[in-house]
């Protein structure tokens, strides 16, 4: 069976009984239907202790396929059964433009999958409606404050809140609106995002409750007046109603694996783009709940990970107790020059040479001081040869090489994992090793990135991104944290560059600023914040029949 048919064949239970096991009380569970529902974590009386964080990550994508999530759940399932189901995942929310698109939905595969997976990665609960309607709305009442006499001196030129929508759509990212007349609207150039680039998708990932996330909304830049003076969305006094249509949205989903673990998943920034983590209220939920919380970080460690690390966890308030990478022998063939229609056939010569996609993360990983071990995600075309070679590649670094069949197997297929997890998690630590402070320049900020995390050699930049620079600075933003926009294919900003390019440089042609998620998103080479559909689109293979079933999701 595909993953769909595995998710419409599982046995599931309750939304009630997955709740209790996760020890919320049923006054806070609000149920979407038989197996979805909606925490009202702001209804519950909190629990301090937090228990222990595990962070998934991997290797950079390749079209070999890595299985974070399929690891992730079944090491979530794996740690439920071990510690008499105390543990929880906490992932991120798909997005319909990837799962119209081409990389699919979000919710792992074979027999590690949260479930119900065809809702899940279609509409869910509705979260990803009410932030593209949130933020739409505020766009609207940018452009009828221009309308109606612009009392606070708006220049349209300079205006930096940009409309979204949840799918990819090349068309939308250039466009002019207000054409028509003088009761259509000020004529002006705009931009569209898809939804989960959006500032409003990374403040509900960031916010701490309902003020937190009200605070954020006000602080939004969204233009300049014309003596050059930054507008926030305070100024315009609508704060308050942007909230108000996010006052659901920010509430964790819960949902169950196919091994009946509390799954929360809430949240999708995209980790090319944004920061990538799920909520910060999700991740605190699952802690407060279970002994032992699995979450991931989009695509690989050099940015998933990284913006978890440097972003995420000083707002959470508490570092991941180990790391898991994924990689597979199939995806570090594919970086070491393997074509893709040959990574069945054994070839050693091409695992040891994609390694070194593997052993930089590895050392990244490491520069935290975080305990680390690497998960190899099995397939049936793996050989011995080739699997004992990697053990013995990962192990020369120093940390553990677990052989994984979470697809296969499910919670069974990744026990070794999470005993492994464990024995590293109660490991003792001291605090977390800070990549760069948040208080130095931000050249010096992006150049450390570059050099420690990625492995070039300097950055260059574009007259736009040095007067971005120039503003931040001037105006006292330049204490954020820095969140990368680059290619996920690649430690460069070129996707072609696989393996573990050195001594390049990285081209930063703007940087936007984004004070309500409080970080500066530098955007490198060509990545684009609306994403386009492939000539043959996931939605091509789509259906529903007359009875309702779902056919093609991925």
């Amino acid at each position: 069976m595909n993953d769909i048919e595995i998710s419409q064949n599982a046995e599931m239970l309750p939304i009630q009984t997955i709740a209790k096991q996760a020890g919320f009380d049923e006054k806070v569970v609000e149920p979407y239907g038989h197996y979805k529902a909606k925490i009202d974590i702001f209804s519950e009386k909190p629990n301090t202790q937090l228990g222990k964080l595990v962070l998934v990550t991997s290797i950079n994508p390749t079209p070999a396929g890595e299985g974070k999530s399929t690891v992730t759940v079944g090491l979530g399932d794996a740690l439920n059964d071990l510690t008499g189901g105390s543990a929880m995942i906490a992932l991120r929310e798909p997005s319909q433009g990837p799962v119209m698109g081409m990389k699919g939905g979000a919710t792992g595969g074979g027999y590690s999958q949260v479930i119900p997976m065809d809702d899940i990665n279609l509409h869910f609960t509705g979260d990803m409606h009410a932030l593209t309607a949130a933020n739409n709305t505020l766009a609207a009442l940018i452009d009828n404050h221009l309308q109606q006499g612009n009392e606070l001196n708006i220049d349209p030129r300079t205006i930096v809140w940009r409309r979204c929508l949840d799918i990819n759509d090349r068309a939308l990212r250039n466009i002019v609106i207000g054409l028509g007349g003088r009761f259509s609207g000020v004529p002006r150039e705009d931009k569209f995002d898809i939804t989960v680039a959006s500032e409003l998708m990374a403040i509900l990932c960031l916010a701490q409750d309902l003020n937190d996330l009200k605070e954020r909304i006000n602080r939004i830049l969204i233009a300049n007046n014309y003596d050059g003076q930054p507008i926030f969305v305070k100024d315009l006094h609508v704060g308050g109603a942007i909230a108000t249509l996010l006052k659901d949205a920010i509430k964790p989903n819960l949902v169950q694996t196919l091994g009946h673990t509390p799954a929360i998943i809430h949240g999708g920034p995209f980790a090319n783009i944004a920061h990538g983590c799920n909520s910060v209220l999700a991740t605190k939920t699952a802690l407060r709940h279970a002994k032992y919380t699995v979450t991931e970080a989009g695509f690989g460690a050099d940015l998933g990970a990284e913006k978890f690390l440097d972003i995420k966890t000083p707002v959470l308030g508490k570092q991941p107790d180990a790391i898991v990478i994924v990689a597979t022998v199939r995806a570090l063939k594919y970086n070491g020059g393997a074509k893709l229609a040959d990574l069945k056939n054994e070839d050693v010569e091409a695992l040891q040479k994609g390694y070194i996609n593997l052993q930089r993360h590895i050392k990244n990983m490491q520069r935290y001081n975080i305990p680390v071990t690497v998960s190899i995600n099995h397939f049936i075309s793996d050989t011995d040869q080739e699997v004992n070679t990697l053990v013995k590649l990962i192990e020369a670094e120093g940390v553990s090489a677990i052989v994984t069949d979470a697809w296969a197997k499910g919670g069974a297929g990744s026990k070794d994992l999470a005993n492994e997890v464990i024995a590293l998690a109660d490991t003792n630590q001291g605090p977390m090793t800070k990549l760069y402070d948040n208080n130095g320049r931000i050249e010096d900020k992006i150049k450390t990135i570059v050099q420690k995390i990625y492995g070039g050699s300097d950055v260059e930049y574009s007259p736009q991104a040095l007067k971005k620079i120039k503003e931040c600075v001037a105006n006292g933003w330049d204490h954020l944290p820095i969140c990368m926009a680059k290619s996920q294919y690649s430690f460069s900003d070129d996707p072609k560059q696989l393996g573990a390019p050195s001594d390049f440089v990285m081209h930063v042609n703007d940087i936007n600023i984004r004070l309500g998620a409080g970080f500066l998103v530098v955007q490198t080479g060509k990545v684009l914040t609306m994403p386009g559909l492939p000539k043959h689109p996931a939605a091509l293979d789509i259906d529903i029949d007359s009875k309702g079933e779902i056919t093609g999701l991925f």
